[in-house]
């Protein structure tokens, strides 16, 4: 693998993160272009709080191309962190690298919170040797991120033998843990549907859950206050999300639109921010996406109070170019949001209170 030469830049704060009424967000421009010599463009933003409270922000580092996975022999999992909520931001970290001609793209993370470990799975192809057929790997940090083991795969625990030349794929951004210290996370079979895997043992082993669930396309799920999952889908051709409910640990699915989830079928954010079970003073769940029904445009958070019933109309974060989005919560209560930017040019982070996404109506309350 070639190396290529890091623009090294100062990690010192250059920009405030506003939060009263009037202001508006600002960015940190975390990977853009033209940010390390000959390497085209970077894309597919995962972003996690550590168990230390440190922010991991991980990417595709696109070398010859923009291109996807099946397109380009040369892609990585790069990352940076930020020990102080964001203020300042690591130099960029190479996690996965593989040899020219195989690849590795699409970085999503989990964070077991009971042993502190972080799972980050990404979706690998060989292009010399099996063009086209795609492979499901993770890689575990033990210590907040800082050092990864080696990549595994867990093609054959996730997936089904006669899929091998099939387009599938890890979705993006994040899984969860749910309350029973399950590890849950979605992959994609781009004819066949949505499905969940999952770990029992706290990564050791994972397990496919063979129920498809349609329509569905890349997609998050969060766990709702009485146990019920909820995924939130990206559904091509509708301008809207979809959203799916079990409440027998994905055996069977309850499917519907939702079209006060406006969306041009673009990878999204879904996280629980807070809730009554854990000792905050609301359930509230989060939603960031391209808030358009064509384009890729007008990135917006919005809130549901009622676990998903309903949802705020939300507030506009960025109105211009704007596509894939992850966001965390961060150790001070504050919701930080990682997206794709100006036509994939830049990748940027910023900090947001609940107070200013509220416009002052909601605060968040510290759990004592």
């Amino acid at each position: 693998m070639k190396t290529y030469l890091l623009l090294l830049f100062s990690a010192i704060s250059l920009i405030a993160y506003p939060q009263n009424e009037e202001a508006k967000p600002g960015f940190k421009n975390l990977f853009y272009s033209n940010m390390q010599q000959g390497v085209s463009c970077y894309r597919i933003p995962a972003l996690v709080t550590a168990p230390n409270g440190d922010l991991l922000a991980a990417i595709d580092q696109r070398v010859p191309s923009c291109g996807d996975l099946k397109w380009s022999k040369d892609i990585n999992i790069i990352l940076r962190r930020s020990a102080d909520n964001g203020d300042s931001w690591s130099e960029i970290e190479m996690i996965v690298d593989y040899p020219l001609g195989k690849s590795a793209s699409d970085p999503s993370m989990i964070v077991d919170k009971t042993t502190g470990a972080i799972f980050l799975f990404f979706n690998y192809m060989d292009l010399d040797k099996e063009k086209d057929v795609y492979y499901l790997r993770v890689i575990k940090s033990i210590d907040n991120g800082k050092t990864w083991s080696s990549p595994r795969d867990i093609t054959s625990q996730i997936t089904k033998p006669e899929w091998h030349n099939d387009f599938k794929f890890i979705t993006s951004g994040r899984g969860i843990q749910t309350s029973s210290g399950k590890l849950i996370h979605t992959m994609v079979n781009l004819e066949k549907g949505l499905y969940l895997f999952g770990s029992d043992d706290r990564g050791e082993n994972w397990y496919f859950i063979d129920t498809p669930i349609k329509p569905a396309d890349e997609s998050k799920i969060v766990e709702l206050s009485d146990g019920t999952w909820m995924i939130n889908s990206r559904v091509p051709d509708k301008g809207f999300r979809y959203v799916h409910t079990s409440t027998n640990q994905g055996k069977t699915w309850l499917s519907k639109p939702d079209t006060s989830l406006i969306d041009p079928a673009c990878n999204a954010s879904f996280i629980r921010y807070t809730s009554i079970k854990n000792g905050d003073d609301k359930n509230r769940l989060l939603f960031a996406n391209a808030n358009r029904k064509d384009d890729r445009k007008n990135m917006t958070i919005k809130i549901s109070y009622d676990e998903g019933k309903t949802w705020t109309s939300g507030k506009t974060i960025y109105t211009e170019s704007a596509a894939y989005s992850s966001m965390t919560v961060l150790s001070n209560g504050d919701i930080g949001l990682f997206f794709e930017k100006d036509d994939y040019q830049n990748n940027v982070f910023t900090r947001l209170s609940l107070e200013w996404l509220t416009d002052g109506k909601d605060k968040y309350i510290a759990t004592p």
